[in-house]
């Protein structure tokens, strides 16, 4: 089941007097998280927060509604902040990491299950993923020739794996 709300950030710290925090972002880019306007303190969504934010290097600076002195803002150090799915739209073939995460990784033709998708590493030229199974990790570029067809509904990826991914050899 996908989450309604996920963790898109940390507040790391203070900037200036006036109560903004800093960020940091778990998102493609701190202007990702800089363009909501709604946050969230929760992953149930009950602690909703209002804010202006900017993106700053590679942390999203943060002024929330209310926090006005950098006491208050210090209070809000080391919180996790959410965004509610509904806020945001996806380009087509674009997912959540958190929704990817858990899925089965098989074989495009054949329907061989290789393992699960435990995590996504961000390499710069292309993502990579790395997937489990039997206590091994192999890692799968996320290119077209390799990742074939993506359901987060079935939580299925299906991948033609390039020579070497799954040989076991040493």
């Amino acid at each position: 089941m996908k989450k309604q709300f996920l963790d898109s950030g940390k507040i790391v710290g203070t900037h200036g007097i006036r109560g903004e925090v800093r960020i940091d972002p778990w998102a493609d880019s701190p202007a990702f998280l800089a363009a909501f306007h709604t946050l969230y303190l929760d992953e149930k969504g009950e602690t909703k927060i209002k804010v202006k934010s900017r993106p700053h290097k590679n942390i999203t600076l943060c002024k929330i509604e209310g926090v006005d002195t950098i006491e208050d803002a210090e209070r809000l150090r080391g919180k996790i902040v959410y965004i509610d799915r509904d806020d945001v739209r996806l380009d087509k073939g674009v997912h959540f990491v958190q929704d990817l995460l858990g899925s089965e990784v098989r074989d495009f033709d054949t329907d061989v299950f290789y393992g699960t998708l435990t995590d996504v590493l961000r390499t710069g030229a292309n993502d990579v993923y790395e997937i489990t199974r039997d206590g091994k990790t192999y890692l799968a570029p996320v290119i077209d020739e390799v990742v074939r067809d993506i359901d987060t509904e079935k939580g299925v990826v299906r991948i033609t794996p390039m020579k070497g991914i799954f040989d076991d050899a040493d």
